[in-house]
């Protein structure tokens, strides 16, 4: 019941926690090839600054229309400054944590013609300090909260994961994750973890079929004590296998694809979201579908609304 659930969602309060960057997207036309090496030559005339990363994720969630907090570490620099200012401007609270000896993280991508023909990221270590000090902060905060949304992108900023999960569970609060690395045992304990199938593979080993998926994903719950596990597919769907063994597998919905950028932040996004006001599985799982469907027609990291969701074909009177 969508609808409703959107409803609710409405006023429902997230906290994303995890690593944050600036995404800037340089267009330009190609004309011709380099006399100095067989690449374009790009004659950039327009620039564009969106929130990246967890950040994304944030916007994902002020976008389904519910009450956001960012908590994250960056760099004192003038990319941070912009960072701040564009989440200002979205309606999200920003806790960031500036580190003098890091540099904001960025991604630049140079597009033509709608097609991304480079990407350059520019990025440092986190100190333990600002770690620290995340950490307390998230720990004062976490009661005013209904849902915590852990957006690992490998950055360095999560050096306390465990802690994070760990509170938000004897606080009563869904912790869900989007993880990254060889090695999941730092989201112990959490509610969901949302890999996609290389992620998902990189630990868990390839899998055939739905059958071995189940297996795999089932022992890893186990395992890691999670309630499930949620593999998205890309053009396979979705499918979300609990730690009972329950399986549910959404197919994709048809649409062309026009850009993937961002749509793991839209899927965790749409699960916390649901998840903090107490929505069904199931409801969850379709909510996130839609969502990412939409992201994937636009180009860069972007956001579905409510608006946008409630008009799609198969949603309409559900």
């Amino acid at each position: 019941m969508l609808p409703r659930l959107l409803e609710k969602i409405a006023r429902a309060q997230a906290l994303v926690v995890g690593d944050a960057m600036l995404d800037r997207y340089w267009y330009g036309e190609v004309e011709r090839i380099s006399p100095e090496a067989p690449v374009p030559v790009v004659a950039v005339n327009r620039s564009d600054e969106r929130p990246g990363g967890a950040a994304n994720v944030a916007r994902n969630v002020r976008a389904l229309g519910a009450r956001c907090a960012l908590l994250s570490i960056t760099g004192d620099d003038r990319d941070a400054d912009i960072l701040q200012r564009l989440l200002s401007e979205e309606g999200i609270e920003s806790g960031l944590y500036r580190d003098k000896l890091l540099n904001t993280t960025v991604k630049l991508r140079v597009i033509s013609r709608h097609q991304q023909l480079l990407r350059i990221d520019f990025e440092s270590p986190v100190s333990k300090d600002a770690r620290v000090r995340l950490l307390d902060d998230y720990l004062k905060r976490l009661s005013g909260y209904d849902v915590v949304i852990v957006s690992d992108y490998g950055k360095g900023g999560l050096g306390y994961v465990q802690e994070i999960i760990h509170a938000a569970r004897r606080a009563g609060k869904p912790a869900v994750v989007d993880p990254k690395g060889r090695d999941y045992s730092g989201y112990r304990g959490a509610t969901l973890i949302t890999p996609n199938r290389k992620e998902f593979e990189l630990v868990a080993g390839a899998f055939r079929d739905n059958a071995e998926l189940e297996r795999k994903a089932a022992a890893m719950a186990q395992e890691l004590e999670l309630d499930g596990v949620l593999v998205t597919r890309s053009e396979e769907g979705m499918s979300l296998i609990e730690r009972s063994g329950r399986a549910l597998h959404m197919p994709a919905r048809a649409r062309e694809v026009y850009d993937v950028t961002g749509a793991g932040d839209t899927v965790i996004a749409a699960i916390g979201c649901a998840y903090a006001v107490g929505g069904a599985t199931e409801d969850a799982l379709h909510l996130a579908n839609v969502a990412a469907g939409i992201v994937v027609g636009k180009l860069g990291a972007a956001t579905a609304t409510p608006e946008e969701i409630l008009h799609e074909p198969a949603t309409e009177g559900v």
